[in-house]
């Protein structure tokens, strides 16, 4: 459950009550998440080494993900068990449980645990091992991690995914990825529709910044993008590129941006402020454009509401604020070499926000082309 109406990543609470057979509640709920900062995500139930019921969960940390216990009992929430890559399809049997598992640098494969209560690391056995021989000619690197402080005494983490037979003594091409959401994260996962591993196989550093808006750093950074979509995450992404050009390995003048949904409206954003010049070129997927056209178009029309915090005629500053169509003007100044995509089934960000970013780049004379997909959708 989550408590506040209309709010789509507001922290998701474990919450358990006891029911009738016909499925009424024979009492009152109780949260068993208060008490800690981290947001639910699939929960089983499962039991303790002494046959007692527990609530299994799994929640994102630091960019990949543990694995909860919540006692109905009143036993205080644990927390703290990490797993190596992200776990998902939890399922449970007794004490033990069944989970899919994928990493950066690996697709998913099947793990078992023989007891979630356990210590805090999990044992875990793979069982399916299918991708073992498809993979073992590929030279597939496990990204490392940087930490940028920004705003706020806040620090921002990054993935840095090296290409293959990556050389650190030469100058290698960036590939700046922005997440999409705003609340979601880069995670140390296989990806199937942006994979870090293809874009590296390219011969790209890939770069993957988890600003504010970021799920799995605690509810209060994920809260700050509200309202704020051009703010705070736009500054911590800006110190997360100035991290990236320090490092040793990188060609400041070979850095590409790349972002679909929130991550092309970022895009937008970069294009029409002063950190554009940075980039090489800049690939806008499925973006927003216009907060004013968007209100009435999207099919989430409630989140527009919730994040603007109200109706366009109500809040008309707050739509305008960080909408890059009200910056267009700056496209001509900057003159980032652009490519747009956006489906015509795309009704999160409907295709008039595509089309309306590349009649802005075509009238102010920016390099550009157009990606056209009339039978896809936005993911």
């Amino acid at each position: 459950a989550q408590r506040q109406p209309g709010y789509e990543a507001d922290k998701w609470d474990v919450v358990v009550a006891d029911a009738n057979p016909d499925g009424t509640l024979a009492g009152p709920p109780r949260n068993l998440t208060s008490a800690v900062d981290v947001s639910a995500g699939e929960i089983a139930w499962a039991n303790d080494t002494a046959g007692r019921p527990m609530v299994a969960f799994l929640h994102e940390v630091d960019g990949t993900a543990a694995l909860g216990r919540a006692f109905p009992d009143g036993r205080p929430t644990d927390v703290d068990r990490r797993w190596p890559g992200m776990p998902t399809a939890l399922s449970t049997a007794g004490r033990g449980a069944a989970l899919s598992v994928t990493r950066l640098d690996a697709p998913a494969e099947v793990y078992t645990v023989a007891a979630l209560d356990g210590g805090t690391e999990v044992p875990r056995v793979p069982v399916s091992r299918a991708n073992e021989a498809p993979l073992a000619g590929l030279d597939l690197r496990r990204p490392r991690v940087i930490r940028v402080p920004v705003e706020g005494g806040a620090t921002m983490q990054m993935w840095i995914l090296e290409p293959p037979g990556f050389d650190a003594a030469r100058k290698w091409p960036v590939v700046y990825l922005v997440h999409g959401g705003p609340q979601g994260a880069w995670e140390d996962s296989w990806g199937w529709r942006w994979n870090a591993q293809l874009w590296a196989a390219r011969g790209y550093v890939v770069v993957m910044p988890n600003p504010r808006g970021s799920t799995g750093f605690g509810q209060a950074f994920v809260d700050e993008i509200t309202g704020d979509w051009g703010g705070k995450c736009y500054r911590d992404l800006v110190a997360g590129l100035d991290a990236t050009v320090a490092l040793p390995f990188v060609d400041p003048d070979r850095i590409a941006t790349a972002g679909a949904s929130f991550g092309g409206y970022m895009m937008n954003w970069f294009a029409v402020n002063d950190v554009a010049p940075r980039f090489r070129c800049i690939v806008s997927h499925c973006s927003v454009w216009n907060f004013e056209s968007m209100w009435g178009t999207t099919d989430e029309l409630w989140f527009d509401e919730n994040d603007h915090g109200g109706l366009p005629w109500e809040q008309p500053g707050r739509y305008r604020e960080y909408s890059p169509h009200a910056r267009a003007g700056e496209l001509g100044r900057h003159k980032t070499p652009f490519l747009v995509i956006h489906n015509d089934l795309d009704f999160r960000g409907p295709r008039g926000q595509g089309r309306g970013l590349f009649e802005g780049l075509e009238r102010k004379g920016v390099r550009r082309r157009l990606g056209h997909i009339p039978e896809e959708r936005e993911w």
